[in-house]
């Protein structure tokens, strides 16, 4: 039997490796992440507070949970993840990413296990499961967004939760996230999106049909151009999240 075709692009990888050194630059190539980062952290702590049933008030309140933070870059969900008391694992195809990432965390006195694999490699070594799957802005840059779903909801634990958060395929995405993010505003280098490999909520759902899990959203963010922050928003129709949950 021929062995299932990965979801990894090379060309992506080899495109964020190019970058690795840059991602704790506040102002560089990858500054919208670092804009984008409380709003994410926030959701993703809401989720997993309700999810878990943890109590809000601690500084560490998720501790003895296991966490996987799949295409983690250089981690800039892994440390905040960790900080809150998970036990954190990242993986992410680029060696470079990876590197930069561990060396990030040792010097902020973090332990993360940090790995260049992807899920399909922790599924095939019997890794896991966990408690939490983190897949963020992932999803849009791999060669098989279906299988890559699927193997990254594999990993979730009974009872466990991921979080997915991407693009959505719509023209006011293509007029906004890709022409005026990369082309207008240069808020990231040209060329860092494909807008035909964004993915709609309704994809998102299909991926996973007939599968084990509860998928909830889409929970729409949107940027204030006045005070500079992402927030929550009712509307989806470019930077979305959704949850998928394990009974």
């Amino acid at each position: 039997m021929a062995a299932p075709a990965s979801s990894i692009d090379a060309a992506e990888v080899a495109r964020f490796s190019a970058l690795s050194q840059r991602w704790w630059d506040p102002e560089g190539p990858f500054a919208p992440l670092h804009r984008f980062n409380p709003a994410r952290l926030a959701f993703i702590r809401d989720q997993a507070l309700d999810r878990f049933g943890r109590d809000a008030g601690r500084r560490r309140p998720f501790e003895g949970l296991r966490l996987l933070d799949v295409g983690c870059g250089g981690g800039l969900l892994s440390e905040p993840m960790a900080r809150l008391g998970f036990t954190v694992t990242g993986v992410d195809p680029s060696q470079e990413g990876v590197g930069a990432a561990a060396a990030h965390a040792a010097a902020q006195g973090l332990e993360i296990d940090y790995r260049a694999a992807s899920a399909e490699d922790l599924l095939a070594q019997g890794e896991g499961p966990f408690d939490v799957v983190l897949n963020m802005e992932a999803i849009e840059h791999v060669a098989a967004p279906g299988a890559f779903l699927r193997d990254c909801a594999r990993l979730i634990a009974p009872g466990g939760l991921m979080i997915v958060a991407t693009l959505n395929r719509t023209l006011r995405s293509l007029a906004f996230a890709k022409v005026g993010a990369e082309y207008l505003l240069r808020w990231v280098p040209a060329g860092t999106h494909d807008w035909r490999r964004f993915i709609t909520p309704e994809e998102i759902r299909g991926f996973l049909a007939g599968e084990p899990y509860e998928v909830e959203g889409p929970f729409g963010l949107a940027f204030d151009a006045v005070s500079g922050r992402w927030s929550r928003s009712a509307k989806a129709d470019i930077n979305y999240m959704m949850t998928v949950k394990r009974a």
